[in-house]
């Protein structure tokens, strides 16, 4: 099949790159935007509690203000307020409300705080449904603008933080890093090819290929989210560039690799092509196979910003894959040997190098290699035990100077912590009868006992008086364990059980969303982990047509997630001192380490069954596979780790957190997990390894094993991966 492949592209290369041309300037100019979301309410299911809150508040309470933005007002010299400058607050506010700004409804001065440092005046603004809508970012720039010429001629210094105010900080701060995303990740690739290949040819094709196949991935994706009705994920954007130039590079690797192998055996430039394809097509397609059906096992997700996210990188590897199985054989072929130039090291193999000696030794000793590689990944994998979840995505994603946090850190001087997204709770009547003054005062006091809450405002009557509705402000940032622990295990139960007969209390607000969000994830992990992990298991046993490899193919992959996930912790809870990790990062790790993993696996086993067909013995099998192929795979992920790593330039820790454990995850399994590991234990097991369909016998009648170092031009076969 893909000998044919080969042949097809080879001979009609220019009708290769025409189509792609076609395809994608069709697909680029009919699709629409590619449009995100970072309300992570929008993306739970309508079973949750704080979803069903939602809904009783949109059908009960349809006028009631939103909080949108939060005005934080303090005196300039640090003392505390006077009666004059709490004048200046409201005539500040007044004239603010008086230019009516779009989507400003009112903003409505507070008190002065307890300890009289801050007081606040807060910013009604609708409720926003559509993720789309940027009409609150907009407004919160107008008043910040307005705000400064305002505070003239007073004492006050004053900041705009909340809801809005932060998303439109987020947005700001996103911009600068999808741009530093996209020019880091362009010049590490072309510095670490030019390193590698010693050809500026080569350094360039990744970046000319894939900027093409970049805009028209991203097209796709739009269509695929607009038919669908799905909604993408705020970071979908940094982590498609990253996806498409790392994964793209790789495969791009993967055949060039083979290619110079095929000359250097003596193939002329178009049979190297065809080879290369040959040999190479199967092991990058079961790679993307298995990256694929993880990223698809993400549409098991209750969350919707995980299920939005699997398809949508599904796709970005799908266009990858074809490409590198047309496209860049048709662009190679056509180029011949100039694509190496001016290095002349397609015309000879070196001898000698660094993985020639790590194979020697793990031929030689493949037992040693296990174990210390097995060791080191479990020393790694107990700082997992320390893992910690951190739900503030837009707090932690920004950086501390920024308006919106310099102003939280203010307020929370003379307020509680949860004054910017109070928590809301709703009291109804189950018969449709009214809630009585005495019910809804009682239930206001049990409300008010729970340890966390700092205090509760008086109710709010629906207009036909059957629900009641209280604004909770809790002592935590909502954001915060402290501020979850007391929703999910005080608040809630509290509620629930002080409800009166007859009647039903919800819990609501941005906390009770982040306390579902949770207890989303715990369900997923215990759906998409194995649902992927079985998935990629499949996809190996029908590659090797063994029943044992995948097992422990699977073992490997698992110590490089758990070592992955281990050295995060690590790095950002004990030594950064941050609260936690993103909350959905272990499974984007997950599917990132085990199913990119899987590939370097792929590769090397792959090339373990070629070496034990040409009737190699298990261990030499080994030290030959890790001499060819350990090349392919460190260049590999040293060019996505770098992908990756570029993600850390964004500013912030979520992406910061993310780069960091995606490229460290990628380190481990190219050159600990498929480069030691997975070579090692395959030569301990020996044929069994390959049981039972014996995937590893001699084919076209065998003959005697060459030892490890001689370089056999085989016929017939002539692509060996350096």
């Amino acid at each position: 099949m893909f000998s044919g492949l080969g042949r097809f592209v080879v001979r009609r290369p220019w009708w290769i790159i025409l189509a792609w041309v076609v395809v994608a300037g069709a697909v680029i100019s009919l699709a629409p935007k590619l449009t995100s979301s970072s309300d992570e309410a929008s993306f739970l299911p309508d079973h949750y509690e704080s979803i069903r809150a939602a809904d009783v508040q949109e059908k009960d309470f349809p006028k009631q203000r939103n909080i949108g933005a939060i005005i934080v007002f303090e005196r300039s010299d640090g003392e505390k307020l006077t009666a004059a400058d709490s004048a200046d607050v409201g005539r500040i506010s007044k004239d603010l409300q008086a230019k009516r700004i779009p989507d400003v409804q009112a903003v409505v001065p507070g008190e002065v705080s307890p300890n009289k440092l801050v007081q606040t005046s807060v910013v009604a603004m609708p409720k926003i449904t559509n993720p789309e809508d940027t009409s609150q970012q907009d407004a919160v720039e107008r008043l910040r603008s307005d705000l400064g010429p305002e505070l003239k001629g007073t004492d006050l210094s004053a900041g705009i933080t909340g809801s809005a105010a932060q998303a439109l900080d987020e947005s700001d701060a996103s911009e600068r890093a999808g741009l530093l995303v996209g020019v880091g990740t362009i010049v590490i690739i072309i510095a670490l090819l030019l390193v590698i290949f010693r050809s500026p040819i080569i350094a360039l094709l990744p970046v000319v290929l894939i900027g093409l196949i970049s805009p028209m991935a991203t097209g796709l994706i739009a269509s695929a989210n607009k038919a669908f009705d799905m909604k993408a994920d705020s970071s979908i954007q940094e982590l498609l560039t990253v996806v498409l130039f790392g994964v793209g590079t790789d495969y791009i690797l993967f055949l060039l690799f083979r290619y110079r192998e095929a000359l250097r055996a003596g193939e002329d430039p178009k049979n190297g092509m065809v080879h290369a394809v040959e040999r190479v097509g199967e092991a990058i397609t079961s790679a993307a196979g298995a990256v694929i059906v993880a990223f698809a096992a993400l549409t098991l997700s209750s969350l919707g910003m995980l299920r939005s996210m699997g398809p949508a990188l599904a796709i970005a590897v799908f266009v990858t894959l074809l490409a590198g199985l047309t496209l860049v054989p048709a662009v190679v072929s056509l180029l011949g040997t100039r694509v190496f130039w001016p290095s002349k090291s397609w015309q000879r193999e070196p001898h000698g190098t660094g993985f020639a000696r790590l194979g020697t030794s793990i031929a030689r000793r493949p037992a040693v290699w296990a174990i210390v590689s097995a060791v080191f990944m479990g020393a790694l994998t107990l700082g997992a035990l320390g893992y910690k979840a951190n739900f503030d995505l837009a707090g932690s994603s920004l950086p501390k100077d920024k308006e919106s946090m310099v102003a939280m850190a203010n307020l929370e001087r003379g307020f509680p912590a949860g004054t910017t997204d109070p928590t809301s709770v709703y009291l109804s009547s189950s018969d449709d009868g009214p809630v009585t003054e005495r019910q809804a005062a009682a239930f206001r006091e049990r409300l008010a006992d729970v340890r966390g809450v700092g205090e509760v405002a008086a109710p709010r009557l629906s207009p036909d008086r059957t629900t009641a509705s209280y604004s909770v402000v809790l002592s935590d940032p909502p954001a915060s364990d402290r501020a979850l622990s007391t929703v999910k295990d005080r608040l809630r139960p509290a509620a629930h059980e002080a409800a009166p007969d007859g009647s039903r209390a919800l819990v609501g607000g941005m906390t009770a969303v982040y306390v579902d969000i949770n207890k989303a994830v715990d369900r997923d992990y215990s759906v998409v982990f194995p649902v992927a992990a079985i998935a990629i298991m499949v996809i190996l046993g029908l590659l090797l047509r063994s029943l044992v490899a995948p097992w422990y193919l699977m073992l490997s992959v698992a110590l490089g997630f758990g070592a992955t996930l281990g050295a995060t912790s690590l790095i950002f809870q004990q030594l950064g001192n941050q609260p936690g990790l993103m909350f959905m990062l272990p499974v984007i790790m997950y599917l990132f380490v085990v199913a990119l993993g899987t590939d370097y696996n792929i590769l090397m086993v792959s090339r373990l069954r070629e070496e034990a067909r040409e009737g190699r013995a298990p261990h030499d099998a080994a030290g030959t596979a890790v001499r060819h192929s350990g090349p392919t795979i460190g260049s590999a992920g040293v060019i996505l780790a770098g992908t990756f790593a570029t993600l850390m330039l964004a500013g912030n820790s979520t992406l910061s957190q993310m780069g960091f454990s995606l490229s460290f995850g990628i380190v481990i399994a190219a050159f600990i997990m498929a480069t030691v590991f997975t070579p090692a234990l395959t030569a301990l097991i020996g044929h069994a390894a390959w049981w039972p369909g014996h995937g590893d016998e001699k084919r076209n009648g065998g003959g005697t094993p060459p030892p490890p170092d001689v370089d056999d031009k085989r016929a017939g076969d002539a692509t060996r991966t350096r």
